[in-house]
C-alpha cells in the first residue's frame, strides 16, 4: 500500500505508525532521486500546455507562470526558473487570483479545478512519463515487499478540493496504483 503524510510529522511517530514501510520524502526538500519528483524540481523541456513550442523547467513555474492575478497577468519568465526557489506568486502581492491562462496566447481563464485537470495534472503526468521514470521504477521496487509512506507538505488527494493546495505525492500514489485523475 501507499500512504500519504505530512512531512513536518516527527519521523519517529510515522515510524511508529507505518513500522513495515519505507518512508519517502518526496518534497524539494528530499535528497536525490527522490527530490526530481518535486513540482519545484527543473527536470526541464516541459511542454506548456495550449503552448506549442513553449517549454518550462518545473511543474511549479509553468503553474505559477500561467496564474493571472488581478494586478497582473501571466509571467513566462517563471518558465525558465532553474533554482526550486522564488517561484510562488502571491496574492498579497499581486492581487486576488483571477485564474489560469489556458496557454501562453490565449484569452481564455480557467478556474481553479479546470486549471488542474487541464494544466497541472498533464503537465505533472508528463514529468512522470517522460522524466523521472528511473525513480518510479525505484518507488515500485519498494512496493514490492514494503509499504511506502510519502511524504508531502500537502495531504489534499481531491482534485475537487480547492480549500487546500493539490498534493503531487497524491499524484504519484495515483499512478503507481494505475489511476492517475483525468
Amino acid at each position: 500500500m501507499i500512504f500519504i503524510e505530512n512531512r513536518r510529522k516527527s519521523l519517529a511517530k510515522l515510524q511508529e505508525k507505518y513500522p513495515q514501510s519505507k518512508i519517502i520524502d518526496v518534497t524539494s526538500r528530499a535528497e536525490i532521486p527522490f527530490v526530481k519528483l518535486s513540482p519545484f524540481y527543473p527536470v526541464g523541456d516541459i511542454p506548456v500546455p495550449f503552448s506549442d513550442g513553449q517549454v518550462g523547467q518545473s511543474v511549479e513555474g509553468i503553474w505559477q507562470g500561467l496564474k493571472v492575478f488581478e494586478n497582473q497577468g501571466i509571467d513566462t519568465s517563471f518558465f525558465e526558473n532553474k533554482r526550486m526557489k522564488g517561484l510562488k506568486r502571491t496574492v498579497r502581492k499581486y492581487g486576488p487570483v483571477k485564474g489560469h491562462q489556458a496557454g501562453v496566447n490565449s484569452e481564455t481563464l480557467l478556474d481553479y479545478v479546470q486549471a488542474r485537470k487541464q494544466i497541472y495534472l498533464p503537465i505533472y503526468l508528463w514529468v512522470l512519463e517522460h522524466k523521472v521514470t528511473e525513480v518510479l521504477a525505484l518507488l515500485q521496487e519498494y512496493k514490492q515487499s514494503l509499504d511506502l509512506v510519502l511524504l508531502d507538505y500537502e495531504t489534499n488527494g481531491d482534485i475537487n478540493d480547492t480549500s487546500k493546495p493539490l498534493s503531487h505525492a497524491y499524484l504519484i500514489k495515483y499512478y503507481l496504483e494505475g489511476n492517475y485523475p483525468k
